[in-house]
């Protein structure tokens, strides 16, 4: 088949979540012999030049460079629309222009879209048939932000929801087919009652490059992964330091939690000053700070879809201890394959259960890594993927008569 497929971010290096999903699903239909065309945005030269490297899994691509100061721009003017300002911040003439230029040039035989805010590219095509990957349902999140952020900016965020969630219901009705990440992401687009075909398929995690090592760990450290630009990773650190943290230094003085990942903020690299406490920053490989671990927290209070943080700790062999609501991203089960708590009480006697007992953080990491082979593997999901491309397809040709 010839598939046209956009996303929101540039899907190579495949090194954060809004990357990997898309990536995984791009090299999954390439090598199963499709002619796979990628168009997508940059925000920087680097980042366009980064890219490039999406050329060995791909038959062609097309990049369209943005500068973050005009994307904010865009997002501004729509704040008086009832066009959500995420859809600004996405758009792109250039992009949209090779996008059209790419559909009168070719015969397609598949579009497919992921995330919700660049289906506006494709949105009226109507003679091939489409599936829109929403991932993750971006207004849910944008109304959580809303209990979490102060006014006024909690109205802000509830306006975006709003109207981010009347977009995702008028989308879903011009695709064919609409997916999700998660059963409870499904569970949401469901709801939405649009009368269009849907289904989900999980992200997966590479467990050859995520695997565990021969080597001690520290058992009186433990990690959290994840980019510190970012408010749910932001809002739960500074959650944990604050409520958490203190209740594990009384009981283990010499414990020590390392905060790895991009871009923290001024009051995520201020957590540092705290006993035992280190924010990394940027490094150029996370696997390291994890394998050291006793254990990773993902003690994430705003949390939609899958958590690929989980996932890769898990394959690891490194046990997590996490927030029930970013539990349910993860095809595991609790106690079982990992530990799942609440409040700060829930959450210090949880990581003190794996760090005082050698035999049960072994049995977590043994049984964490077993399910990540077994439920999140790629070329499981990817088989659940191409069953709902066949089922668009037979769909849309029956359709047409």
């Amino acid at each position: 088949m010839n598939i046209l497929y956009v996303c929101h971010r540039f899907p190579f290096p495949p090194k954060r979540g809004g990357k990997i999903r898309p990536f995984n699903m791009i090299r999954h239909l390439s090598a199963s012999g499709h002619r796979v065309t990628v168009c997508s945005l940059a925000r920087s030269p680097e980042e366009a030049a980064e890219g490039q490297g999406i050329a060995a899994h791909c038959a062609s691509f097309e990049v369209a460079q943005v500068s973050d100061r005009v994307q904010t721009l865009r997002m501004i003017t729509r704040l008086p629309l009832t066009t959500p300002s995420s859809m600004g911040y996405f758009y792109s003439p250039s992009l949209r222009q090779r996008v059209r230029r790419l559909l009168g040039a070719e015969k397609w035989d598949l579009i497919f879209v992921h995330c919700s805010s660049v289906a506006q590219y494709v949105e009226d095509v109507r003679d091939v048939p489409k599936i829109l990957d929403f991932g993750d349902m971006d207004s849910q999140k944008w109304l959580e932000y809303a209990n979490y952020k102060p006014f006024p900016l909690s109205l802000g965020y509830r306006l975006e929801g709003t109207k981010m969630l009347a977009a995702e219901k008028r989308l879903a009705r011009l695709f064919d087919l609409c997916t999700a990440t998660t059963r409870a992401e499904w569970e949401t687009l469901e709801g939405y009652r649009t009368g269009v075909p849907t289904d989900w398929f999980p992200n997966g995690v590479d467990a050859d490059f995520f695997c565990p090592v021969d080597e001690p760990y520290d058992p009186e450290t433990l990690s959290f992964i994840g980019r510190m630009d970012y408010y749910p990773n932001q809002e739960c650190m500074a959650r944990f330091c604050e409520q958490i943290w203190p209740l594990l230094k009384e009981r283990r003085p010499s414990l020590k939690l390392l905060i790895v990942g991009a871009d923290p903020s001024p009051e995520m690299r201020k957590l540092g000053e705290l006993p035992g406490v280190t924010v990394t920053g940027s490094v150029p490989d996370v696997r390291p700070f994890i394998r050291q671990s006793a254990l990773m927290v993902a003690p994430l209070n705003i949390a939609r879809g899958t958590q690929n943080k989980i996932l890769e700790a898990m394959a690891m062999g490194v046990p997590v201890v996490t927030s029930r609501v970013a539990a349910g991203g993860v095809d595991a089960e609790s106690v079982t394959h990992f530990l799942v708590a609440d409040t700060p009480q829930e959450y210090s006697e949880a990581i003190l259960r794996i760090l005082d007992d050698p035999a049960e953080r072994r049995r977590l990491a043994l049984a964490g890594r077993q399910r990540m082979l077994s439920n999140h593997a790629w070329p499981h999901s990817m088989a659940r993927l191409d069953g709902i491309i066949d089922r668009c397809i037979t769909n849309f040709r029956e359709s047409k008569g």
